[in-house]
């Protein structure tokens, strides 16, 4: 069977993808424990140019789906989905070169999930950040027409400003929100609603990370300690198709934060959106948050590294990039979250004088510059594991600070 899985998973390709979930769904039914899954997927990942791609995310499906049918007691997961400029991702791959039928995709990932299991509900939370294209009016109207009966809302950052809502303390519009804000909105209304067993999760718009491994993130929340459980597409167990460029880029801004706030090193991906969290955390993790932009995970990162040591547990997934409609494509975000990371940095830790010394650079980096360190000094970083960076910087900030000179 696994051996006639699909060489490719391009996102929209839905038949390609029920290929995978039927395998998935008869590994988590026949194997019957995830050790086994585990084991396999060490196997299949040994062996990977043996194996075609759809074999190991279908495992890793698979082991997902058989942790959350072995858990005891109730579970209830609570999906967050930020909504900014999806109006070509709502629509069908039909009807749009860019569609992928975000809404339908979801539901029947979470339904394949959890629908045959005893005791596992879900919900699904998608938040308007302010759409200029009306995200979230398409999206309310797709669930009245579509899935009239799913647990599924919509919010809208507007009004919750209104309202003046406490998850948007400092906030004076949604033109200073992007993404942030409304995932700290999903994440507070949802933690406002407890159900027996629930877990918080937020995860992007796009079908990058398949919903169907939930139930790898709740696993991670066993241990008491831990507070939030993060998505990684950088550990060596992770699965990541990813365009060559965007990688790079992030590598870079990987190495560089890493050095702005070395107590979080031990956390090799801060920006991957699919993060579970403990509901009971949620208001000490977002009081008062001073990020709304994309760099607000760091600062949910930060938060929870100084509220809670050692509180974050990093959780390998498969990962499919999904850059045709991605608003983060640019360059210029990965600059600015640097330098929200600079002044976030002192607000939660104390700086030691290497931290300064990048803190210092980085505040120098325009536009250019940043460009610059990305065609120089990111090819350098590529074939280092970011593990490295925690024992020894690879680059200096005398280095760095002679490309803006």
């Amino acid at each position: 069977m696994l051996e006639g899985m699909p060489a490719r998973l391009p996102l929209r390709d839905e038949g390609a993808w029920r290929t995978v979930t039927h395998a998935a769904g008869r590994m988590a039914a026949d194997l019957k424990s995830a050790r086994s899954i585990a084991a396999l997927e060490s196997h299949l990942a040994a062996e990977s140019a043996r194996w075609p791609l759809g074999a190991r995310v279908a495992a890793r499906l698979a082991r997902s789906k058989r942790l959350l049918a072995e858990r005891s007691g109730p579970t209830h997961l609570s999906v967050v989905v930020p909504l900014y400029a999806e109006q070509d991702r709502l629509r069908q791959p039909r009807d749009h070169p860019r569609g992928e039928g975000l809404l339908d995709r979801k539901i029947g990932q979470l339904q394949w999930l959890c629908g045959d299991l005893d005791g596992v509900s879900w919900e699904l939370i998608l938040v308007d950040d302010g759409c200029p294209q009306s995200s979230g009016s398409l999206a309310r109207e797709a669930l009245a027409r579509r899935h009239p009966h799913v647990a599924a809302r919509v919010l809208f950052v507007a009004e919750a400003l209104q309202a003046k809502h406490p998850a948007l303390n400092g906030l004076r519009s949604t033109d200073e929100s992007r993404k942030g804000g409304a995932v700290q909105l999903g994440l507070w209304e949802a933690a406002a609603s407890p159900a027996p067993g629930q877990v918080i999760l937020y995860t992007d718009a796009d079908l990058s990370t398949h919903l169907g491994q939930a139930g790898l993130l709740v696993d991670a929340l066993r241990d008491p300690g831990t507070q939030i459980a993060a998505g990684s597409r950088r550990d060596p167990a992770s699965i990541v198709v990813k365009e060559a460029r965007r990688s790079a880029r992030g590598r870079l801004f990987l190495y560089l934060w890493k050095q702005l706030v070395p107590r979080l090193a031990y956390v090799d991906d801060t920006q991957c959106g699919f993060k579970a969290l403990r509901p009971k955390a949620v208001s000490s993790l977002l009081c008062d948050a001073q990020e709304r932009g994309f760099a607000f995970d760091l600062e949910l990162l930060m938060r929870c590294e100084h509220l809670f040591p050692g509180g974050i547990e990093p959780v390998p997934v498969a990962w499919i990039d999904s850059p045709a409609a991605s608003t983060t494509t640019a360059a210029d975000p990965y600059l600015g979250m640097l330098r929200s990371v600079v002044a976030l940095s002192r607000t939660y830790f104390t700086r030691d004088l290497q931290a300064e010394a990048f803190a210092s650079v980085v505040r120098s980096f325009d536009e250019a510059t940043w460009q610059t360190a990305i065609d120089t000094i990111a090819p350098r970083l590529a074939a280092i594991p970011p593990s490295v960076d925690r024992i020894r910087p690879v680059v200096s900030p005398r280095a760095l600070g002679l490309l803006s000179s």
